[in-house]
């Protein structure tokens, strides 16, 4: 039989909104969604979100930090922009699905061995050495990364996708032992460096 006492409810939590707004891009417009839900029926992969657009911003209003930044809905993110454009408010939610992908990976909190974290880095590691994407590493990433015998299965079931694209010179062999690069990789190592600068710029002035 009840008491009667009521349980105090848990008050509003805001020190991971204001951690959002001050290191995740876009993180500022989190507190304007009016939870209508637009973005998650707008997703083409609404139905296997974890956690929608909308129930992350709410989360985080509510102050769930590790549910948040260990969870993998970011990283279902597919930048259709589907929901940006049907958003009533205009909110720039793919920019927020990615930001908190990127700050919840600065952390170390992203979740391991998910599929889409696992391609984006290994891709930025590609590009980053020269410049340009080596198409022949980074297919035989994808291929091999579960293993070898796994790498032989998937190059086997792919085989006329491959076949088809050395025809099309769109995959060289040859560039397993270095590829093509940009002339000026120091410039392309300043562009980045330049990238970072602006971004953590951008943090401080929030």
């Amino acid at each position: 039989m009840s008491s009667g006492t009521a349980t105090p409810a848990r008050p509003y939590q805001a020190d991971f909104l204001r951690e959002v707004e001050r290191e995740v891009e876009g993180g500022e417009w989190v507190r304007m969604c009016m939870q209508c839900g637009v973005c998650a029926g707008s997703c083409p992969f609404g139905p296997h979100w974890e956690h929608s657009p909308q129930k992350i911003f709410m989360m985080i209003r509510a102050g769930q930090r590790e549910q948040v930044l260990t969870s993998e809905s970011m990283w279902m993110c597919t930048s259709c922009y589907n929901c940006v454009v049907r958003c009533p408010r205009e909110l720039p939610i793919t920019t927020i699905m990615h930001g908190l992908a990127s700050y919840s990976q600065r952390l170390g909190l992203a979740p391991k061995m998910q599929p889409t974290r696992d391609f984006s880095l290994a891709f930025y590691d590609n590009f980053k050495r020269t410049g340009r994407v080596n198409e022949m590493k980074i297919t035989l990433w994808v291929y091999f990364k579960d293993g070898f015998v796994a790498g032989l299965k998937k190059a086997w079931a792919m085989r006329h996708v491959g076949f088809g694209l050395l025809k099309a010179g769109r995959l060289n062999p040859l560039e397993i032992l270095g590829g093509h690069r940009c002339k000026d990789s120091k410039g392309i190592e300043a562009m980045l460096a330049k990238v970072q600068q602006i971004e953590q710029r951008g943090k401080a002035g929030r």
